[in-house]
């Protein structure tokens, strides 16, 4: 097992003051991880440092826009020479935005891509020309079953992540001879603050139990294993890939 222990590594997580991204982050510190949280609220942030302290896990948190390029070479550059070299990034950071296609507004669309794919790229290459001279790093991208599925009311954000599954092809295709493994976990339907509105609604709760094969939501623990091992060495030779997190129902009609 000790290709999974990722003592002394560190790791960056953005969007990480509460959700998917704050368990990641604990799923990384209890493999033995020093962690970086990225938010946009310092006071969120303060209070997830906090609880991560509280469970014994070494953590810090950088507060930062991951939109503004700006920004992100400025905080990448501080993380690096105020707490060290990053190991592992988690590109989590991400919005929802629903509304029929042909009602939903412009400035929606900038804002749901600027987080969702121009974080991406932004953070992940302030971070890949750090780790390109060490010749090795892990980088993780959130992605969502909207990589592969579309759903009526949110095709922004299916485009999206449907970009982010191929960014993360295309980040291998560019930096695995340096090195460097770059791989997409792609969540199911999560119980999260994203999806309040989802999880609230009976008859989209009743339709999503049935559309899973396993039947229910997902928990934010069973994102867990998939994060050590694509951030761990166990996972050296796998590149490129999304990994779907879903309860099976990517693979089912």
């Amino acid at each position: 097992m000790a290709s999974f222990n990722l003592a002394g590594r560190r790791a960056l997580v953005t969007g990480a003051s509460r959700g998917i991204g704050l368990s990641l982050a604990t799923a990384l510190g209890r493999a033995g991880a020093s962690v970086i949280l990225n938010g946009r609220s310092t006071e969120a942030l303060d209070a997830a440092v906090a609880a991560l302290r509280n469970l014994g896990i070494e953590a810090d948190g950088r507060c930062f826009d991951v939109t503004d390029p700006a920004a992100v070479n400025a905080g990448i550059e501080g993380i690096e020479a105020d707490i060290g070299a990053i190991d592992v990034l988690v590109n989590n950071a991400g919005i929802q935005r629903r509304a029929p296609l042909d009602q939903f507004d412009d400035d929606d669309w900038r804002e749901l891509m600027a987080t969702n794919l121009d974080s991406v790229y932004y953070v992940g290459k302030a971070v890949a020309r750090r780790m390109i001279p060490r010749g090795r790093g892990k980088i993780v991208n959130i992605g969502s079953v909207q990589c592969e599925l579309a759903r009526p009311g949110i095709a922004p954000y299916t485009a999206s992540k449907g970009a982010v599954r191929n960014l993360t092809r295309g980040m291998c295709a560019d930096w695995a001879r340096h090195g460097l493994q770059v791989n997409a976990i792609g969540p199911g339907y999560f119980d999260t603050p994203l999806n309040k509105a989802l999880v609230e609604d009976p008859i989209f709760d009743e339709w999503l139990r049935k559309r899973t094969p396993a039947g229910r939501w997902g928990r934010l623990e069973d994102l867990h294993g998939a994060m050590i091992f694509l951030a761990s060495d166990a996972s050296d030779f796998v590149n490129g890939q999304t990994l779907f997190v879903d309860g099976g129902i990517t693979m089912v009609l």
